[in-house]
């Protein structure tokens, strides 16, 4: 069964590592058999640390030390806090986790990078050192002269597009956003409104500067990790997505799963 969402779905975003590795491999199929016959589309990772929501860091126990059996124990009879408590270690380090994009490549000119698309995740959005990192990248690949795709689908976190809120006219903040800089006009971005409400756009995917750019197919891709992953049986439309829909949203939503019977 699709999902009953006519774009994004937002009760996907708990799910959002597979999602997010799915759509970078749908993504470069997709784009793959549209390039010209020099060009490559190539899934490549990075390690990044991603923090805790919230908190922006993550807390789980590394060791824990229990009594078990009959053991030797300098409890007495009545006191039965020393063998029910469980000293743990707690370990502060944020969990590493490895994040996908894709560059476009031109194999005739030693492999250099045309243009990148990023599916934005929760690293990229919260405060901390893997969005310096993705930030430094952005600048990087501005100061190369290469265009730069970012896709992002959550609510979570904080947009990091690069471009002052303020300029962005209202028509535009919508709840999803793509973000379009092509290489060689590095002071022009074209972002693209994605409204919960609606379907996912078809993009332009830049590629050199004489080049038409290549279509990539938003809508297609979601539907395509929403039916290989399997989430029509995962996902309960009964709760709330995490994180919650707001107001008008969150009302509309409502009446759209249950016109549907899906709550």
């Amino acid at each position: 069964m699709a999902s009953p969402f006519p774009g994004m779905d937002p009760y996907l975003e708990r799910f959002w590592r597979d999602v997010h590795a799915r759509l970078i491999i749908y993504a470069a199929d997709q784009l793959q058999g549209k390039l010209p016959s020099d060009l490559r589309a190539r899934v490549e990772e990075r390690v990044v640390v991603e923090p805790g929501d919230g908190d922006f860091r993550s807390v789980y126990p590394d060791i824990r030390i229990v009594q078990r059996g009959h053991g030797p124990s300098h409890a007495t009879a009545t006191d039965t806090s020393a063998a029910t408590l469980e000293p743990i270690t707690l370990r502060l380090d944020d969990e590493p986790m490895t994040e996908t994009f894709i560059e476009i490549i031109d194999v005739g000119s030693g492999k250099q990078v045309v243009s990148v698309i990023e599916v934005v995740s929760l690293a990229n959005k919260l405060p901390g050192d893997s969005q310096e990192k993705y930030r430094r990248k952005r600048d990087e690949l501005r100061s190369g002269g290469v265009s730069l795709v970012e896709i992002d689908l959550l609510r979570s976190g904080q947009r990091q597009f690069g471009v002052p809120r303020d300029r962005v006219p209202m028509s535009h903040r919508t709840t999803y956003q793509v973000c379009v800089r092509r290489g060689w006009e590095p002071s022009a971005v074209q972002i693209y409104p994605v409204p919960l409400r609606r379907r996912l756009p078809v993009i332009d995917v830049p590629l050199r500067q004489n080049e038409a750019a290549v279509p990539l197919d938003l809508q297609v891709l979601i539907e395509l990790c929403y039916r290989n992953g399997g989430y029509d049986d995962d996902i309960d439309y009964h709760d709330h997505p995490d994180p919650p829909l707001d107001g008008d949203d969150e009302l509309w939503a409502d009446e759209l799963l249950r016109s549907q019977g899906r709550k």
